[in-house]
């Protein structure tokens, strides 16, 4: 695959909304900066005071452009661009999110972000230093990107914030520290000695 797309962590959802791509003919890395849009906005001008309803809908409006543009080439100058687009969105939603929901809700958002932060760093380096990505069913686990963004907007809506964010927070924590350490842990008892590889399939 494709690394600036592995990088994306997509989920089921994304991946499924990735055919809408193909209609539209702009880069990868512009459909997240157009669903970003109306998000920040929101934000900027209704902050924690936005209602469920407004949320949802411009939760909506990321998860198709962001899913849509992993249909699109990642191929161009800007698909470097495509991934912390994606991230600046999830990140910045969930803690909206938390903000909303008000008590510790903030400090929910930050744990979960926390565990999901190491499974970024393990999604971006393990292919360059271990020559293989984490096994996607971690990342479908986890649900990608707008399974945890349209997660947290459902635990806001049943009222289970901030409890459900720590607990998400606490579960994933683990699975991606657990199985991170095992597969270096195996690949050194094979004998596996880690070395950087570049995108070229170069290593040193």
């Amino acid at each position: 695959m494709n690394a600036f797309v592995l990088s994306r962590d997509d989920g089921p959802l994304a991946r499924a909304l990735a055919p809408l791509g193909a209609a539209v003919r702009l880069p990868a890395a512009v459909l997240p900066a157009i669903g970003a849009v109306p998000l920040f906005t929101v934000m900027a001008v209704d902050g924690a005071d936005a209602s469920n309803a407004l949320v949802g809908l411009v939760l909506a409006w990321v998860v198709l452009t962001g899913g849509a543009s992993r249909g699109r080439p990642h191929d161009d100058p800007l698909r470097w661009a495509v991934a912390p687009a994606l991230r600046l969105v999830e990140y910045a939603s969930i803690i909206w999110l938390g903000a909303i929901a008000g008590g510790s809700g903030p400090a929910a958002a930050f744990a979960l972000l926390a565990a999901v932060a190491f499974h970024h760093y393990d999604l971006f380096y393990r292919p360059r230093f271990f020559g293989a990505p984490p096994p996607s069913w971690v990342g479908d686990v986890a649900g990608g990107w707008e399974g945890r963004l349209l997660g947290t907007y459902v635990l806001l809506l049943a009222g289970a914030l901030p409890a459900g964010l720590f607990a998400a927070a606490g579960v994933l924590g683990v699975m991606f520290a657990a199985e991170s350490a095992l597969s270096w842990s195996h690949a050194r008892e094979a004998g596996f000695a880690p070395g950087y590889v570049d995108e070229g399939g170069g290593e040193e």
